[in-house]
């Protein structure tokens, strides 16, 4: 008889203990931005991401408690793991195609540009995209959320961006999913990027939402950004000329990648 166990799904892992309803949730949602917006009014300096946001009650887990340490930065890089021994092919941007047959869902193209903050093209650049499939549940093995997998979608790919820092990936529109932060908690439908610069020591991440979803005012994680203005740089915006006829919808997504108009990324000090 096996004694193997199923390791537990992430969601359970970080499962807020006080499960907190959602209407409690998003009142907190309030009360923080509005504190926020009080110190600033006062004064102080708030950055754009609050850290150890109440509402994310596991965001006291996902950046350092303990104070930085300088260290040699060419040491990092000979210990810092690389993504592959390979060059990126084509079919990778595709996640349409990386199977036998089709993937279940909405297809859609994603296609933008890596900017510096002048508005310069960032070319031959590595991006890397993961995400959940159209059911709203990831491959990977600790994902047990009850909805079905697809074998025909894998949910990564990659890009290297051209001389005009264009990148464009083929794939299939994720659907929302639970994560059990507090009762009935669900995340917007998204797409992780991975921007990995000259250096994997650059490396700088960030999600891709969608315009109009039902679950921005009520999601924690995209409301640790406390200005509108600044969370509306993470919506993909519809885009009818990347639309290819009878086969995906287009959208259009450019990054940033510093300065005032950045993109807002998954920093080191940030978590």
């Amino acid at each position: 008889m096996s004694t193997t166990e199923t390791a537990a799904a992430p969601e359970s892992l970080l499962a807020a203990p006080d499960q907190a309803s959602q209407a409690e949730i998003t009142a907190e949602i309030r009360a923080t931005h509005e504190q926020a917006d009080a110190l600033e009014a006062g004064g102080r300096r708030v950055p754009m991401t609050l850290v150890d946001f109440p509402p994310y009650r596991s965001s006291i887990l996902r950046h350092p408690t303990k104070n930085p340490r300088l260290v040699d930065p060419e040491t990092i890089e000979l210990w810092s793991p690389a993504y592959g021994q390979r060059d990126v092919a084509a079919i990778e941007s595709d996640l349409t195609l990386q199977h036998s047959g089709e993937p279940q869902g909405e297809r859609m193209t994603v296609q933008g540009r890596l900017l510096d903050s002048w508005g310069r093209p960032l070319a031959n650049q590595l991006i890397e995209i993961w995400q959940a499939n159209s059911a709203g549940r990831y491959i990977h093995q600790r994902d047990q959320h009850p909805a079905p997998l697809d074998p025909n979608f894998t949910g990564a790919g990659r890009a290297i961006t051209d001389e005009h820092g264009e990148y464009r990936f083929t794939t299939i529109k994720p659907g929302p999913y639970p994560w059990k932060n507090h009762v009935n908690a669900w995340r917007p439908a998204h797409i992780h990027f991975s921007v990995f610069g000259s250096a994997f020591t650059q490396r700088l991440v960030t999600q891709m939402y969608f315009p109009g979803d039902p679950l921005f005012a009520l999601d924690p994680i995209y409301n640790t950004i406390r200005r509108q203005r600044d969370r509306d740089r993470l919506i993909g915006v519809y885009d009818h000329d990347l639309t290819v006829p009878e086969f995906s919808m287009g959208y259009r997504w450019d990054i940033v990648v510093d300065g005032p108009d950045a993109t807002r990324f998954e920093r080191e000090e940030e978590h």
